[in-house]
């Protein structure tokens, strides 16, 4: 999508601080983090949310979780993280590409937030 500012940034349009990219995903450090770390993994199949995407999109979000593990480790969180998915306006998505969010580094606590 030509406004979406994801796609710039997996096109190479918008300069990252990238921390890992295949050719299905691209994770890349958040410029407003919500935690020590805080690192987004984005398909690189543009749709906004889990309801919009097709098969062949839930195979990429499949290859991006069972990825995260890996990135996660490579982010020194040994001892956890947590993993958000926001979908749609009420939930607080502000970017409409699917993306997950990584966020540790530090005592997240028992809350959702």
């Amino acid at each position: 999508m030509e406004n979406c500012i994801f796609c710039k940034i997996i096109a190479g349009e918008i300069p990252s601080n990238k921390v890992y990219e295949d050719e299905d995903m691209l994770a890349f450090r958040d410029i407003n983090p919500q935690a020590k770390v805080h690192v987004l993994v984005v398909p690189k199949s543009h749709f906004a949310t889990l309801a919009e995407m097709s098969e062949a999109q839930s195979e990429l979000v499949r290859k991006c979780l069972v990825k995260i593990p890996a990135i996660a480790a490579s982010l020194g969180l040994a001892d956890g993280y947590r993993l958000i998915v926001n979908q749609g306006k009420d939930a607080g998505q502000t970017v409409h590409h699917l993306h997950i969010h990584i966020l540790g580094g530090q005592n997240m606590g028992e809350k959702m937030l």
